[in-house]
């Protein structure tokens, strides 16, 4: 774990409990923590029309931005799986409205982290 973001680490496994997810079972919680300070959580909340579903960064992002922030320094994404998960491309492509270069730290409910940024997952980010 890194010690850094155990605040964001542990909001988002808690964050995650609440997803709603009766088709995959794939429970995500995501800490967003904005310039100011401020923390945003999120988790996946899915739909029947599976085209409906919300990821939890995206959730998280929406809560903020719903709050009047835009500027964004690091997300944390916790899930249950071998190896620390990764934001999906509809994601990537919300990230990097805010900040291209966002800290992304993708984590496992054992406490396993990887730190990337999003320009190094996502270089070609879509611009108009």
């Amino acid at each position: 774990m890194i010690e850094e973001i155990k605040k964001l680490f542990d909001a988002a496994v808690k964050v995650r409990e609440n997803s709603y997810s009766p088709y995959s079972k794939f429970k995500v919680g995501a800490a967003l923590e904005c310039e100011s300070g401020e923390i945003y959580t999120g988790t996946n909340v899915e739909n029947a029309s599976f085209g409906a579903t919300v990821c939890a960064e995206r959730i998280a992002i929406f809560k903020a931005v719903s709050e009047g922030e835009k500027k964004f320094k690091r997300i944390v994404l916790v899930a249950d799986t071998e190896k620390p998960p990764s934001p999906c491309g509809v994601c990537r492509q919300v990230m990097s409205e805010f900040n291209s270069e966002l800290e992304i730290y993708m984590c496992n409910l054992k406490g396993d982290c990887k730190k990337v940024t999003l320009l190094e997952i996502f270089p070609e980010q879509f611009r108009l």
